[in-house]
């Protein structure tokens, strides 16, 4: 009895912490995806930036000046570029993820009908069976007395 007691308690504890277990997993891929994002991006924007600090080290004259002046209008052109792929990539991440816990909220919701489903029809039977125990126990009186008379 305290066996069958304990397991259903064991059983009620991990369904009501496993919709938690599996939204903080959620939340935990989610934020290594998006900071490991943010370091390759950060990255390169670093190594972009040195890059272009070493270049501007090595201007010794006008034209180096002109050529360079002409290298920052393209670095940049490629720059704004790789910032829109880099807010198309996150808002994507963004996206799976809500995806994602839409579908374990939905699951979650489901489960949790079953649940009180199954709930509510171990409670109904030993309900019907007083009922039906009420019942068979009155109609026993009434037969019993209608014999009296």
């Amino acid at each position: 009895m305290q066996d069958k007691m304990f397991s259903a308690f064991s059983e009620q504890t991990r369904g009501f912490f496993e919709p938690m277990r599996k939204f903080n997993g959620l939340m935990l891929d989610n934020m290594e995806r998006m900071t490991e994002y943010q370091l390759d991006a950060m990255k390169r924007y670093s190594q972009l930036g040195v890059e272009r600090m070493r270049a501007a080290s090595e201007v010794k004259d006008a034209e180096d000046a002109r050529d360079f002046t002409t290298q920052q209008a393209d670095m940049l052109n490629s720059l704004s570029k790789q910032m829109l792929e880099d807010a198309r990539a996150m808002a994507d991440i963004s996206l799976k993820f809500k995806a994602d816990l839409e579908e374990m909220m939905s699951e979650t919701g489901q489960q949790a009908a079953d649940q009180a489903s199954e709930n509510m029809k171990a409670a109904s039977e030993p309900a019907k069976a007083a009922s039906s125990n009420s019942q068979s126990s009155s109609s026993r009186s009434s037969s019993t007395s209608k014999n009296k008379e």
